[in-house]
């Protein structure tokens, strides 16, 4: 999946004329990131796939989805993308991935404890959010607004600036996403 990924960062880039630099500045990722991504000598971090997402007008899902066949009706957990950020301790499951004609997805996320993501943008302003926290608990921050959340708690919200979840339990942290698009 990484190899795919990589390509297909660059064939977006490509399809928007831009140079490594201009991308770089418009997502202020370094241009060395941005090429050792596309070249798929590194797998990008949650925060840089975010930055990409909202210059390329995206959301995360969507961008994962792009680079795997084209989604069933059916998505048995067995066959369910996960992909993982072991440095920020963040693991990733498309549980119900984007499909063409629908606006919503559904994605697992897990935390170890104390792992700390901030977003410093939407993938697309205004992105509608429903936060369900499964497992553990969860302070997730936004528009400066600190919400602490345990288990069975839901965050509902648009997504208009940055973001931060953070791990709060000494167990991790298990919740589902309902992202919708605008």
């Amino acid at each position: 999946m990484d190899a795919r990924l990589a390509a297909r960062l660059a064939e977006l880039r490509a399809e928007h004329g831009w140079s490594l630099g201009e991308l770089a500045e418009r997502s202020g990722v370094s241009r060395s990131t941005l090429s050792r991504a596309e070249r798929a000598e590194t797998s990008p971090t949650a925060a840089v796939l975010n930055r990409l997402c909202a210059v390329y007008g995206r959301t995360m899902s969507r961008l994962l989805s792009e680079v795997e066949a084209e989604p069933a009706l059916l998505v048995r957990a067995a066959e369910q993308p996960v992909w993982e950020d072991r440095p920020a301790g963040f693991v990733r499951r498309s549980v119900s991935p984007p499909h063409a004609g629908l606006r919503g997805e559904l994605v697992e996320g897990r935390l170890v404890a104390g792992a700390d993501i901030a977003y410093d943008r939407p993938p697309v302003p205004g992105l509608e959010q429903h936060v369900w926290v499964l497992e553990g608990a969860l302070e997730i921050t936004v528009r400066d607004v600190a919400h602490h959340l345990v288990t069975g708690d839901c965050l509902r919200m648009r997504v208009w600036g940055p973001t931060r979840f953070r791990s709060v339990g000494p167990e991790g942290a298990r919740y589902a996403l309902a992202v919708v698009l605008p």
